[in-house]
């Protein structure tokens, strides 16, 4: 009797191991679904914004208005058929992580309804936010506030955060380039308006 039972806990202890085993190795997989899905996630993201860019590159500007119309509406087809794709990979959070967030969102919101008023200080100060982000040797100062509300955030929303920032730069690149240009071709064209008149 006693060799039964020993021989039945043993047998239960294998199959515990055997389903735990199973378990480790299915977590691996759920965590590689989640990131695959989370690239795409991004990949979405990268491509309504090259798409967008492209609208409003300068070059658009340089062409004929019927290429331009035939090449806005291949982009916005391209950009409906984007938009068909839902992806989206939801963040478990405890009710800090979810303060954090928020309060770190209307940080960044507060500074991007006031990007037209002035475009030069939104700049530094997102750089500032997103110098607060990175483990990268910032080339500014930190908005240390904003950091220590990023570090209160969920990992995948501090990754999210970051990559936002980074958009949002980019596109103010964009367009001080688009500015800077139009100011020198305003100026081109003053100039050769005084040549003549002169």
């Amino acid at each position: 009797q006693l060799r039964g039972r020993f021989y039945r806990s043993t047998s239960m202890a294998d199959r515990s191991s055997r389903l735990l085993e199973n378990l480790d190795q299915l977590e691996l997989r759920v965590e590689a679904f989640r990131d695959a899905a989370s690239a795409m996630e991004q990949e979405k993201e990268i491509l309504l914004e090259m798409i967008h860019n492209i609208q409003n590159s300068q070059d658009m500007r340089h062409i004929s208005e019927g290429e331009r119309e035939e090449l806005n509406l291949t982009a916005n087809r391209l950009m409906g058929r984007t938009l068909t794709v839902e992806v989206s990979v939801e963040t478990i959070r405890n009710a800090q992580q979810q303060e954090s967030l928020l309060h770190a969102t209307k940080m960044i919101d507060e500074i991007v309804n006031k990007l037209l008023d002035d475009l030069e200080d939104a700049k530094v100060r997102l750089m500032s936010l997103y110098g607060a982000c990175t483990s990268d040797v910032p080339a500014g100062p930190i908005d240390q506030k904003f950091q220590s509300v990023v570090i209160g955030c969920a990992i995948e929303d501090q990754k999210k955060i970051k990559r936002r920032l980074e958009t949002l730069l980019r596109n103010l690149e964009n367009s001080e380039k688009s500015i800077t240009l139009l100011e020198h071709q305003k100026s081109s064209v003053r100039q050769s308006c005084n040549s003549k008149q002169d």
